[in-house]
């Protein structure tokens, strides 16, 4: 525990360390969910390359994650923005086909935002688990917004 001084009273206080050594200030402010990576759509596009890391073809990345054209291609150029895929074009039978996979850093971020995520679960699930359902009674006074 490390003293501090409340700037208010002019007395040392002790801050609570959490159990990962972290202090509780901030402690839930989860700065690893990048917002580009945690967009829903996103996230399915990413999960999908991760689980196919020779690449996806548009039309089977459409598919998987349920997404039109337009908005799948949308989404393509803010993940390529952000330098987490890389996009490919070629001809198979003639025919164009764009191949989408995950560069080497948007693995590198895409396994961080994981490992944020799982500390997200860590916290948050053996707390609801043990919570009762319904909180104590407000005392006298309290009344909703």
């Amino acid at each position: 525990m490390a003293p501090l001084l409340n700037p208010r009273r002019n007395i040392a206080m002790t801050r609570k360390r959490d159990t990962d050594g972290r202090n509780g200030e901030g402690r839930f402010a989860y700065e690893g969910l990048d917002r580009v990576l945690h967009e829903k759509a996103r996230l399915g596009i990413l999960t999908s390359l991760v689980a196919h890391p020779e690449g996806l073809k548009f039309s089977e990345l459409r598919g998987l994650c349920s997404l039109t054209d337009g908005n799948l291609s949308r989404h393509l150029d803010v993940l390529r923005e952000a330098h987490l895929i890389e996009v490919w074009k070629g001809f198979e039978q003639r025919r164009p086909q764009t191949l989408v996979r995950l560069t080497t850093d948007g693995r590198r971020r895409f396994v961080a935002y994981l490992e944020e995520l799982e500390r997200v679960v860590r916290d948050a699930l053996p707390r609801a688990e043990s919570t009762p359902v319904r909180a104590k009674p407000l005392p006298p006074g309290w009344q909703p917004a």
